[in-house]
This record gives C-alpha cells, sequence and structure tokens, in this order.
C-alpha cells in the first residue's frame, strides 16, 4: 500500500498520472514531428532545449490540472467508459481555454496553432486508450493479501473500511481471533471468514501468503502474541496499528476508536519554527496577491449583496482562533440582516431559509468568503487549518467532544481538511467528525499537504460542491 501524507492513495491513480504525463509529452513531440514532417531541421529548431522543455512543461501541468478538477484521477467517479470519454473530452477544452489565456499573457510559452491543434488530437487518442490499457491492467493486478488480528468492533471498523476502499486492490483473507475458537462458534465476523486463533498465525500468514498483519486487539494485556509478531516483522511481514490503518483508509482520526497514548506515541504532530515561518510568508503573499486579484469580484460582489436585500455588504462575526483567541472573522452578507435576532446563534445548514437570493450563489461558489484575504494578511487566519467556530459553538463543544481545543492549537484556514472531505456541519455530530478530520491534519501537517488541500479547495469550488 502506499502512503501519500499519511493516506493510502490508489497505486493506479498514481500510475495513470504518471503514464499521462509522460503521453501528454509525447504527444507533443510527435505533434511538431507531423507538423514538421518534412523537415529535420525546422523539427530540430523547434525542439530546442531547453525552451521546448518548458513548453511541455506547462502543457503538462495544464491538462493533468483539468484532468484532475475534472476527477479523472478519482476512480469512484468514472467508473463507466462513455462518461470518462465525456470528462475527458471536457477536460481537453478546458485545457485548450486555459492555455489559450496564458499564451496571450506570455507568447513566448506558444507552441504554435497546428502544433497545438494536433497535440490536442493525439493527447485524447492516446490517453484514451492509455485508460482502457490500464484498467485492463488493473483487472489482472494480484491483489494485498491482508490478516487483521482482532474479533471486536476495532476489528469490525478496519473489515468495513479495508472493503470500502476497492481502488486500493486489497484482499481481506480473514480475521484471527486472540483465543481459540469455542465449538459452535461462527466462523463468519462482519461478513469475513474467521480463519484462525492467535497462537497459529504464522502458519496462517504462509497459508494464505499474507503480506500485512493489521492488528485489532483491543485489550492486549496478556493476549497480544509478540513473539509471533516480531517472527513475521523481520521476515518482511508489513505490521500495522489498527488506529493507524484505520486514519490511513479515512483521512481521519477516529475518536472512538483511539486512545490517549496513541495521541502521545504516534508519529506526527510535529511543528517547527521553520515550518511556520514558512507557513505564514506564504500566507502573507498569497493573502496579498489574492485580495488584490479579487478586488474587482469584491467590488461586484458588494454591489450585487446591496441590491438584493437591506443591510451592509460585509459581515463581521466573532469567532475563536488560534490559542482560542477570539477575532472578527470578514464575510459578505449572505443572509438577512434579521436572521438571528430572534433565534440567536444558529448552525448553518444547506438550503438555510435565512440565506439571500444572492447569498445562496455567494455560498454556493465560495465568493462570500473573498474578504478573508484580510483575516489572512492580518495574521488572524491562514490560508489551511481548521474553520473557526462561534464562541457560543465553542463552549458547547469543548463540554462535548474530547480534545476539541486540539483544534485551536494552530490558526484557522480559509479552507481545511474537514471542509474539503466533509460535508456542511450542522450539529453536534458534524463537529465531532469534523474534528476528526482536523486532528488528521494537525498529525500531518505539512507544506506540501496544504498545497493538496488548497488544490482539491479548487476541484471543489469550479465544481461547486456544497461544503463549509
Amino acid at each position: 500500500m502506499i502512503r501519500l501524507f499519511s493516506q493510502y492513495v490508489s497505486p493506479k491513480s498514481l500510475l495513470l498520472a504518471a503514464l499521462e504525463a509522460v503521453l501528454i509529452a509525447l504527444s507533443l513531440v510527435f505533434a511538431v514531428r507531423l507538423r514538421f514532417w518534412n523537415s529535420t531541421v525546422a523539427f530540430q529548431a523547434y525542439t530546442d532545449l531547453p525552451h521546448f522543455a518548458w513548453q511541455a512543461a506547462v502543457v503538462v501541468f495544464i491538462y493533468q490540472m483539468c484532468f484532475y478538477c475534472n476527477n479523472l484521477y478519482d476512480s469512484h467517479s468514472t467508473e463507466r467508459r462513455d462518461d470518462e470519454a465525456l470528462r475527458l473530452a471536457q477536460s481537453l477544452g478546458a485545457a485548450s481555454l486555459l492555455l489559450g489565456l496564458l499564451y496571450c499573457l506570455v507568447p513566448s510559452l506558444l507552441v504554435g496553432h497546428g502544433v497545438f491543434l494536433l497535440n490536442m488530437i493525439l493527447a485524447g487518442g492516446f490517453l484514451l486508450l492509455s485508460r482502457i490499457a490500464v484498467d485492463k491492467l488493473w483487472l489482472a493486478a494480484p491483489a494485498q493479501n491482508i490478516l487483521v488480528l482482532g474479533v471486536g468492533p476495532l476489528a469490525s471498523t478496519v473489515a468495513r473500511e479495508i472493503t470500502a476502499r476497492q481502488d486500493l486492490k486489497l484482499h481481506l483473507v480473514g480475521l484471527v481471533q486472540e483465543t481459540p475458537p469455542s465449538p459452535g462458534q461462527p466462523q463468519m465476523l462482519f461478513g469475513h471468514p474467521l480463519i484462525g486463533a492467535a497462537d497459529e498465525l504464522e502458519s496462517l500468514v504462509e497459508k494464505h501468503r499474507v503480506s500485512r498483519i493489521i492488528v485489532a486487539i483491543e485489550d492486549r494485556r496478556g493476549t497480544l502474541p509478540t513473539a509471533a509478531l516480531v517472527r513475521l516483522r523481520v521476515r518482511g511481514i508489513g505490521v500495522e496499528d489498527s488506529h493507524s490503518t484505520i486514519a490511513g483508509l479515512t483521512g481521519r482520526v477516529w475518536l472512538n476508536t483511539v486512545r490517549p497514548s496513541w495521541f502521545v506515541f504516534s508519529d506526527g504532530f510535529r511543528r517547527s519554527r521553520r515550518t511556520a515561518l514558512f507557513k505564514r510568508t506564504g500566507d502573507i503573499c498569497f493573502g496579498v496577491l489574492g485580495f488584490i486579484l479579487s478586488l474587482p469580484i469584491m467590488l461586484a460582489v458588494a454591489l450585487a449583496v446591496k441590491l438584493d436585500s437591506k443591510g451592509p455588504a460585509l459581515y463581521r462575526q466573532v469567532r475563536v482562533g488560534w490559542k482560542g483567541r477570539e477575532f472578527e472573522i470578514l464575510k459578505f452578507r449572505s443572509m438577512r440582516v434579521d436572521a438571528e435576532v430572534k433565534s440567536g446563534a444558529q448552525w448553518a445548514v444547506v438550503n438555510d431559509p435565512r440565506i439571500t437570493r444572492i447569498g445562496k450563489y455567494l455560498r454556493k461558489f465560495r465568493l462570500d468568503e473573498l474578504p478573508q484575504f484580510v483575516n489572512v494578511i492580518r495574521g488572524d487566519m491562514s490560508f489551511v487549518g481548521p474553520r473557526p467556530e462561534r464562541p457560543g459553538f465553542v463552549a458547547d463543544l469543548r463540554e462535548e467532544i474530547p480534545y476539541y481545543d486540539a483544534r485551536h492549537s494552530v490558526r484557522p484556514g480559509l479552507t481545511g481538511w474537514a471542509q474539503v472531505e466533509y460535508h456542511y456541519g450542522a450539529s453536534v455530530d458534524d463537529a465531532y467528525r469534523k474534528l476528526e478530520y482536523d486532528l488528521f491534519y494537525l498529525k500531518n501537517m505539512s507544506l506540501l499537504f496544504d498545497c493538496a488541500i488548497v488544490f482539491q479547495t479548487v476541484r471543489i469550488v469550479i465544481n461547486a460542491r456544497q461544503g463549509w
């Protein structure tokens, strides 16, 4: 299994992304060769390095970003071949428009009209054929055999999440219990076979050709087959803790399964002054750039809000941020001015009746969040981090949800892992679930992870998916 930002990712998606990067670059070379098929001198001049390499890199990047935004690297969203072909055509069209705009701004990157058209046709054909070939290879590839040590609720969670991740090509051969099975005991647990007891672990691993063991024993005192696990581990068999496996499979820390000792001894939750300095510097630079670029849009939005309903265009609301300090978050007003006069603070919900006509569209495309570039510049917020909540909600959630204040150990964000992975939070249960994603982010926090979250946010906004 391959981990990226401590998450298990599909080898098929990674293979497809790498293969398509090569094919797009090759299609550009072939396009030049076809364009100048009768002149080797012109071909060599056109493909002169390093200038041509930069042109090809830009084409590859734009194409693959469009594929990513159109979910072409998500194995769950492209199950039908006709749907995949349609998404591919849409992505190539969007890439053509973006490249055309880029060429107007930076003419030196232009690859030429004839080459550009040939490249798009060749790339479309190559990519469709490569996806058919990769799908066939993936079906023929052997699955990795997994064994779960344990038969309790924790083992049930692991088994369910492994089964749900068909994109990882995992095969759960069965579960192993701590003690020998009693007469008449069911041979199936949670839809998977009970294949034996812990005292025969080594023979079971050899018999079923297991390459990884997930330890899901809830009370390990006197029941963990330590000696057998050590022997298997030094033989190259992977041994993993169930809590880390569940987090890697789902992208969140399951609070109902972990113990306080897991937070103390597990890897992650690192902070360094250098990372904090880079993160803050990036926040200031991109905050200023984002504010300048979005200023015309913000002026138009402010005018639309004023014309749509009575009240100010900007809305200030107290939120709890870094180290529990309160600050005023800036937003374009998307609700009526009297939305909470009688009811007081309420959770925002999907299709909230308090939202104005223009507010519905502001929220759909996240335009109401644009003034928060000012919060980022001031240091109240970061680009990526847990979403800040209102003081009244925080006081209640502290009492009901363990580790809730951990999310205040970093600056809150314009976007975050919980926001891109979970829907609107409108209850304590939703806040509990979003905290699990926030804890996963805090555990694996890095500048590269932040970049991945920003890219995913862009994809969500483009697709106008309902989120935070």
